[in-house]
C-alpha cells in the first residue's frame, strides 16, 4: 500500500520514525512519502519536507510567517493528490494537520491520526472536526480512550505510549566513556532540560542556573535541543560545573542524578529513565493570563495528569524562582521524596500500556 505520513516537530520524527519501521515490516510492498526529519529518512521513503522548515512557534512568529505557512499547505495537499496514497497517516502536530485531515476527507482519502491532539487540554470543541475528518484515531495516553469515547462518543484506539519503545530499543550507553567524551566530571549529574525554543530556553535558563554554585557537589549538564546550534548557548557556559552535551538527551538523562525539566514531553521522558525531577515553567505575563483562563487542567506535567496526582513538583510562572527551585532540588537528591518518586515512575509506565505502540498502530492500520 502506499502512506503518506506527516509529522511536523521533533517528537513526530522519532515516532514516525518507529512508526514507519513497523509498517515496512508488517507490509513488505509498503510505499512511504512523508513529511519529517534525519531519523523518518534514515529508515527510508521519500522526504518532501524537513520539519525545521515548519517550526513556527507562538502567535507572533506564526502571524510573521503566514503567507509560508499557506504555501506550505498547499503544496502538501497537491503533493497528496499526486501521491494518492491508500492511506494518510498525520502524526500530532494539529494546527497542521487538521486543516490537512478536512482537506483529505473531502476528495475521498482515508485520515488516521496518530498521537491526538491534547483537546481534553484546550479547544475541546475541535472533536467536532476530528469526528468530521478522521477515519481512526490512535491515543497513547490512557485517559484519552475514556475522554474520546465516553466523553464524545467517538471510538478510538489506545496503543500505549511509543516514548517506551524508543527508550527501551535505544543503545545503551557507557557512563565513563559518556562522561570522558563530553569532558564531565566524576560529580554526579543535574541534567538541565530548559525546552527547544530560543526564548523558552533563554527564559528557564536564566533561573535555572542561579543555583548552580548552591549545590558544589553535582555538575549541571544543559540537554542542547537538535533544533539549536551550540553559538546559541554559548552564552549560557560560564560557570565551572556548568557543561553542555548537544543533542544526546537520553543518553545524558541515562546518567544523570536528577534533573529539571521544562513543561513538556520531556518530563515523561525523564520519568521513564527513572529521574527525579523538578518540572518548571514561565512564559510572558500576558501568555500566562490568556492560557490560564483556556487551559483547564489541575497539572501541567504530563506525570501528573497521567497519574492524576503531583507525582513531580510544578513550579510554574512566579513559582518558579530561585528560592524554591533550590528547596525542591534538595528534597529530591535525597530523602523520601525520591523514594516516592520511584515508586510512583514504576506505576506510571504500567499505566502507559508497555511496549509495542508502533507495531500496535501498523497492524491496525494494515489490517
Amino acid at each position: 500500500m502506499k502512506y503518506y505520513i506527516i509529522a511536523g516537530e521533533a517528537s513526530g520524527d522519532l515516532h514516525g520514525s518507529n512508526l514507519m519501521k513497523a509498517l515496512m515490516e508488517k507490509d513488505s510492498s509498503a510505499e512511504i512519502r512523508f513529511w519529517g526529519g534525519d531519523l523518518m529518512q534514515e529508515v527510508g521513503g521519500t522526504l518532501v519536507k524537513h520539519y525545521r522548515e515548519l517550526a513556527f512557534m507562538g502567535f507572533a512568529e506564526v502571524v510573521m510567517n503566514l503567507s509560508e505557512i499557506f504555501k506550505n499547505l498547499a503544496f502538501c495537499k497537491s503533493d497528496i493528490s499526486n501521491f494518492k496514497p491508500d492511506i494518510l497517516i498525520l502524526i500530532d502536530y494539529p494546527g497542521f494537520n487538521m486543516r490537512i485531515a478536512e482537506f483529505a476527507k473531502k476528495v475521498g482519502f482515508k485520515v488516521h491520526y496518530y498521537i491526538s491532539p491534547q483537546i481534553w487540554a484546550w479547544k475541546e470543541n475541535r472533536i467536532k472536526i476530528i469526528k468530521r475528518d478522521v477515519d481512526e484515531m490512535y491515543v497513547i495516553l490512557p485517559f484519552e480512550k475514556d475522554f474520546y469515547e465516553k466523553k464524545h462518543n467517538f471510538p478510538v484506539h489506545f496503543v500505549g505510549h511509543p516514548l517506551i519503545d524508543a527508550i527501551s530499543s535505544r543503545t545503551q550507553v557507557d557512563e565513563n566513556t559518556f562522561r570522558e567524551a563530553h569532558q564531565l566530571s566524576k560529580k554526579p549529574i543535574i541534567a538541565l532540560l530548559p525546552g527547544s525554543r530560543k526564548q523558552e530556553i533563554k527564559k528557564m535558563l536564566s533561573v535555572m542556573l542561579n543555583i548552580v554554585d548552591k549545590f558544589p557537589d553535582f555538575q549541571f549538564v544543559i540537554a542542547g535541543a537538535p533544533s539549536q546550534d551550540f553559538e546559541f548557548y554559548k552564552q549560557f557556559i560560564g560557570k565551572d560545573n556548568v557543561k553542555f552535551v548537544p543533542n544526546k538527551t537520553y543518553d545524558l538523562l541515562s546518567v544523570s542524578y536528577a534533573a529539571i525539566v521544562t513543561s513538556g514531553t520531556a518530563t515523561l521522558e525523564t520519568a521513564m529513565f527513572k529521574i527525579p525531577q523538578i518540572v518548571c515553567y514561565k512564559t510572558s505575563r500576558a501568555s500566562y493570563e490568556i492560557g490560564k483562563r483556556l487551559v483547564k487542567l489541575k497539572y501541567i506535567s504530563l506525570v501528573n495528569l497521567i497519574m492524576d496526582k503531583e507525582v513531580v513538583k510544578e513550579l510554574i510562572q512566579d513559582d518558579f524562582n530561585e528560592k524554591n527551585l533550590e528547596l525542591e532540588l534538595h528534597k529530591i537528591l535525597d530523602g523520601y521524596e525520591r523514594a516516592v518518586m520511584f515508586i510512583d515512575y514504576y506505576d506510571l509506565e504500567k499505566k502507559l500500556g508497555g511496549k509495542g505502540a508502533s507495531k500496535k498502530v501498523a497492524e491496525l492500520i494494515v489490517g
